[in-house]
């Protein structure tokens, strides 16, 4: 159950309880009442006749709808109704079911035993209906409670579901935030505290994961520059044999791979505000194709270009993603075609072992490219500016790449 219907319960359960004990209380009030009145009236009844028997012998009881006086005398002459006979002194009411409401008073004086019987069974009847008021009583009560208990419970809760819109709006990176502002000092005003000091602690640590990340890649330059160099005074080198020349141009390949991931790397930690500016996609794709083709040496790839768009978009990030998504792409021996284009929604990378363009697979499956060709780091730069990258898989000797653009 939700905190709203746990309160709007808790209201609908104490109104039921105080309904039934509000019931209870005019109940045992009304028959308090009832017999302290009969008591009254019984006993007023019994001295007022003692008085006119002690005057007058010839005094008449009472004989109505109502009310019935009956006399014994001590010698035990006087007609009594046998029921109510055998009844000692004091105040008594008829077991009788028929008899509902009949209440009959018992009183010794100088004169006998006097027996008073009042029938209030009009009254009885005025009980059975209260006694339905009351049952609406109960279930109207038990509803209006429920009722102010919903509304009740949704005013307090308000501040609540202002505070959790507050953290749903919040951005997916850690931010400094000040919710406490905007609330009382009291359990909520605590639990706004409790999430500004968290957001704090998240701001600390991804400052103390982007220093660290930072000094890591400086660091990791240095090494890498002083590779690169070691490997070009190699590559010039003509005496070199064809098999340590190939492999120095793979030492080559894999320090130039490295390199823009510590760029890609870099770009991730700095988390700057991208500057998106309008660039021609053809001349994009192909200034992200031309190193990554020179540096694995494909002089039998024909790399084929066709877009006219242009696109707005932070440059050096989009130019990282596709360097990285083409290196994983293309083989380290590459030939056959590379064909690139670019809409407004998407950038395609197809790369295909025969001489010409292959046609599209019509029938194709779309797998996440970092699972098939590995891109951690770009995946999550591409994430970074809003693309996603999906790998096609398609006819053998086809490879193909669609880049959607956010």
């Amino acid at each position: 159950m939700t905190l709203r219907w746990r309160a709007t319960l808790a209201f609908t359960l104490l109104g039921a309880l105080l309904s039934v004990l509000f019931v209870g209380a005019t109940v045992f009030i009304a028959e308090d009442y009832e017999h302290v009145i009969v008591d009254e009236i019984l006993r007023g009844q019994a001295e007022d006749y003692d008085l006119r028997l002690s005057s007058t012998a010839e005094a008449v009881l009472p004989r109505t709808h109502r009310l019935s006086g009956y006399l014994r005398a001590p010698d035990g002459s006087g007609e009594v109704p046998p029921d109510i006979a055998a009844l000692p002194p004091g105040i008594h009411e008829s077991e009788d079911e028929s008899q509902d409401g009949m209440h009959i008073g018992v009183f010794d004086s100088v004169h006998g035993r006097l027996y008073f019987v009042i029938d209030l069974s009009d009254i009885e009847s005025l009980e059975r209906h209260l006694a339905t008021y009351l049952i609406l009583v109960v279930v109207l009560g038990t509803l209006i409670s429920g009722w102010l208990g919903w509304w009740f419970a949704g005013a307090t809760l308000a501040p609540v579901r202002v505070l959790a819109k507050a953290v749903d709006a919040l951005a997916i990176e850690p931010v400094l935030t000040s919710l406490a502002v905007d609330t009382g000092p009291g359990e909520l005003g605590r639990l706004a505290h409790a999430i500004d000091r968290y957001q704090a602690r998240l701001v600390d640590a991804e400052a103390s994961e982007r220093a660290f990340f930072a000094d890591a890649s400086h660091e990791l330059r240095t090494p890498v520059a002083v590779v690169r160099g070691a490997v070009e005074v190699l590559n010039d080198q003509a005496e070199l044999d064809p098999a340590t020349r190939q492999r120095v141009q793979r030492i080559d390949r894999g320090v130039g791979e490295l390199g823009e991931l510590i760029d890609v790397l870099m770009c991730l930690v700095r988390r700057r505000e991208q500057e998106l500016i309008e660039v021609d996609a053809a001349q994009m794709l192909h200034d992200a194709a031309a190193p990554i083709v020179a540096s694995i040496g494909a002089v039998h790839l024909r790399v084929v270009v066709g877009s006219t768009v242009a696109l707005r978009l932070p440059l050096r990030e989009s130019l990282l993603v596709l360097q990285g998504v083409l290196r994983r792409l293309l083989p380290p021996t590459s030939f056959g075609t590379l064909t690139m284009s670019a809409s407004l929604a998407a950038i395609d990378l197809i790369y295909a072992t025969g001489a010409i363009h292959p046609a599209m697979p019509s029938k194709s499956t779309f797998a996440r490219s970092d699972l098939g060709l590995g891109l951690t780091l770009v995946g999550r730069l591409a994430n970074r500016i809003g693309w996603r990258i999906e790998e096609r898989a398609g006819e053998s000797g086809v490879r193909a790449v669609r880049i959607i653009l956010g």
